[in-house]
């Protein structure tokens, strides 16, 4: 790991600290930008599980759209916005998507909520549903086919890690003069910092 993105991983934690500090409502929130091969996008809120130097990690149905998405077309942006961190902080983060192993999974799973755990099992993600009851009665079932032992994951369940190429640290300021400094890795290794024009 370069001196300069151990920089950038040591600037996240900080500032991930300060946005807990500051009573940010959720500052594990984090917007997740997914393309479709031919580049059509959609975004929405996930929340991190886990981050260090291999990457920002999140966890979802692989069926779903966006893991639809990633597996055709494995890129991904991040976005947090802690607004009440000094005067307005985003960080912005894109780079490749992988699938953790299957043990960091069984972990993770392990660690849910029984309640998300049987939600797991009873979702088809993003398929059309006919009725809130529907997806009870779905609920329902996994109660019972769990009944007296741990809820396993479900295979299509996973996590993935976005493999950070680029993060930029943004900075509000008044007037709109923010400050911005950008850390890119290379093909080599490498790390390069640069402050960017607001």
């Amino acid at each position: 790991m370069t001196d300069l993105y151990a920089e950038a991983l040591a600037t996240f934690d900080l500032l991930f600290e300060e946005a807990l500090a500051a009573g940010e409502p959720d500052r594990t929130a984090m917007q997740l930008a997914t393309a479709t091969p031919d580049g059509r996008p959609s975004l929405r809120t996930v929340l991190l599980k886990a981050h260090d130097a291999r990457g920002f990690v999140f966890y979802t149905h692989l069926d779903g759209r966006k893991g639809r998405e990633l597996k055709a077309n494995p890129r991904a942006a991040l976005l947090f916005h802690w607004p009440r961190v000094r005067q307005g902080v985003q960080v912005r983060i894109e780079g490749g998507v992988a699938i953790v192993d299957e043990a960091e999974a069984d972990a993770y799973f392990a660690s849910r909520p029984r309640g998300s755990q049987l939600g797991a099992w009873a979702s088809l993600q993003s398929e059309t549903l006919e009725s809130r009851e529907t997806f009870e009665q779905r609920l329902a079932g996994c109660e019972r086919e769990f009944e007296g032992r741990d809820v396993p994951r479900p295979p299509r369940w996973n996590g993935l890690r976005v493999d950070p190429e680029r993060i930029e640290f943004w900075y509000g300021a008044q007037f709109r003069w923010h400050e911005r400094w950008l850390y890119e890795r290379d093909l080599a290794g490498g790390c390069g910092k640069r402050m960017l024009y607001p």
